[in-house]
């Protein structure tokens, strides 16, 4: 009979749907002949529906348009006064840090140690990931 495709791109399914309504094909149908195709996994009849009123209203395109998404905590002055205070302590825990700053997760602080400001774990003291000459000579003028 048919030969089903395993995991299909959003995009490959969207085309399907786009090219099945412009022939005049229900909704349901639709439905019908991607399950068949794809199997049980694909897209629900809900969203299907969604996707073809979009293409009945005038929608050409088939990628998902960017969102924006949450917006980020993080920012270059928050950043700087994490610095700031493991300058002065080098020997601290990030829960520490969440004492300073409680506005901000324990986990965003964390992320901003080890990736932004590149700090990882050593002896109980946090050093920098890469150290060069300039960033030693630095690091151990605070110490």
């Amino acid at each position: 009979m048919f030969k089903t495709t395993a995991d299909p791109a959003d995009c490959e399914v969207r085309s399907v749907i786009r090219f099945l309504n412009a022939k005049i094909v229900k909704p349901a149908e639709i439905h019908r002949q991607l399950v068949e195709v794809y199997g049980e996994n694909v897209m629900t009849a809900g969203i299907i529906r969604k996707w073809v009123r979009q293409f009945n209203d005038g929608r050409t395109n088939v990628p998902d348009e960017a969102r924006s998404g949450r917006p980020s905590v993080v920012n270059d002055d928050l950043v700087a006064k994490v610095n700031e205070k493991i300058r002065e302590n080098r020997r601290f825990a990030i829960r520490m840090i969440c004492d300073e700053f409680p506005q901000i997760s324990k986990t965003v602080l964390h992320e901003i140690v080890t990736n932004r400001l590149n700090y990882r774990r050593l002896c109980s003291r946090w050093v920098r990931k890469c150290l060069r000459m300039s960033t030693k000579r630095s690091d151990l003028a605070v110490l």
